[in-house]
């Protein structure tokens, strides 16, 4: 089988695969064959153009069952990027399952300490339930209407009669077993939802928007609990399996089951020492940081002695507001939006970022930050002292010659920023 991905500069890449591949498989492949190091975020995502919904493909799934759903009407495209908030819940599960969403069977302690959330979620017997306020699109109509929904073991139900559980008040939505669960990736602007934080279940082989069930959420905290909670009813052990052992995939192919644990090409770098007779390889540890340290120091040294030989501020202003422009964090001339969308597919996770230019002002820079499952926006501002352009985020009080220096403070502190900064947006090429 030929299979086609894409990355997010639209750079595609042809891989043959046996048909039996896993969505993890595919990834590390890619992985190997582009040098990169594994961190295991790396995710296959599913892009339907025309209705502008997207999925990331579990780790388990096999691809070529993906591909069988996909309907000629439908431009379908699979995307190769990172997605840091994949697994994010078994680690903070407080973020996800909010008190006010949630509730626990009657026997069960009221005290439930979040790991037993957990535990609830992948047990075979018990399940949480998770209830709130829901839009829902109506079945052949343009119109939304706002319901009390209950997810339980046996699927999504509404209550027709407000908030009320009673059975007799009850109706079936959908369940899982045969759709697979999409974010809407365009806001209001296809479907016309209310809000911005849209999903929906397209059933397996489906015809087409006509049998979508929308829905959509009043803020990211609950479209990001519901979506999760789905999720865990969907899969259970299977997802926690893909978590703990990222490099077992389901798929017979020999080269890809058994795979390092770094890159190649991070493999294959060593620390060198060549100022005796003979290059001679550092064995210690200890050594070999002393001399990297060493030798950042002097390629910082050695870039101020470049600036300076042109012996003009001006030319030293002009090289230090372009030495960001190679960095895999800086993104060019993209709007808010655009901005906003790329950290939401790399998953809303504290410390997902980027740095763009300022739209509204050409000189100065933006800082596009995720944390609390919302994105913010902190402008950097260049300031001239005595000749010399500096950056900050603080109205000076913490200054930077380039932003390679401010991001690089602001990874390691978090400054007058809600975290640090973590991982950033790439847009990385195939």
């Amino acid at each position: 089988q030929v299979i086609k991905v894409y990355s997010e500069d639209d750079t595609s890449r042809a891989l043959e695969v046996p048909s039996d591949i896993t969505a993890r498989d595919v990834c590390q492949l890619l992985i190997l064959k582009n040098h990169y190091i594994d961190d295991h975020s790396w995710t296959l995502f599913e892009q339907l153009t025309h209705t502008g919904l997207g999925r990331a493909i579990e780790d388990h799934e096999l691809l070529m069952e993906v591909q069988s759903n996909w309907v000629m009407e439908e431009e379908t495209k699979l995307y190769f990027r990172k997605n840091y908030a994949k697994y994010e819940f078994f680690k903070n599960p407080l973020n996800f399952f909010p008190d006010h969403m949630i509730s626990f069977p009657s026997e069960t302690n009221a005290a439930l300490s979040h790991s037993g959330i957990l535990q609830m979620f992948l047990s075979s017997s018990t399940y949480p339930e998770i209830h709130g306020y829901l839009h829902a699109k109506e079945q052949g109509k343009k119109s939304w209407k706002k319901l009390y929904f209950l997810l339980r073991r046996s699927g999504l139900y509404f209550s027709t009669k407000g908030t009320s559980k009673e059975p007799r008040h009850l109706q079936f939505f959908c369940e899982f077993s045969n759709s697979d669960m999409y974010m809407s990736l365009t806001g209001k602007k296809i479907s016309g939802a209310p809000t911005n934080y849209g999903f929906c279940f397209k059933p397996n082989k489906s015809g087409g928007t006509r049998d979508l069930k929308q829905l959509c959420a009043d803020d990211e905290q609950s479209r990001t609990c519901w979506m999760t909670a789905i999720r865990l009813l969907k899969y259970g052990m299977q997802l926690y399996q893909n978590y703990i052992q990222p490099y077992q995939g389901r798929s017979g192919c020999s080269p890809l089951t058994i795979t390092p644990m770094r890159s190649i090409s991070e493999n294959s770098l060593v620390a060198m020492d060549f100022s005796g007779h003979r290059s001679r390889i550092i064995e210690n540890p200890t050594e070999a940081l002393s001399v990297a340290v060493e030798e950042g120091l002097a390629w910082r040294r050695r870039g101020c002695l470049r600036l300076n030989s042109h012996g003009s501020p001006i030319a030293m202003s002009n090289m230090g507001m372009s030495i960001h422009r190679s960095q895999s964090w800086f993104h060019h001339k993209i709007s808010r939006e655009e901005a906003q969308k790329l950290i939401l597919q790399h998953g809303l996770v504290d410390g997902v970022f980027l740095v763009r230019d300022s739209q509204s002002n050409p000189k100065t820079f933006v800082l596009s930050l995720s944390h609390g499952l919302k994105i913010k926006h902190f402008q950097i501002v260049p300031l001239e002292d005595d000749g010399k352009l500096f950056y900050t985020l603080d109205d000076g009080h913490t200054r930077f010659t380039d932003l390679i220096q401010l991001v690089e403070f602001y990874q390691l502190n978090k400054g007058v920023l809600p975290c640090k900064l973590k991982h950033y947006c790439a847009r990385i090429a195939l």
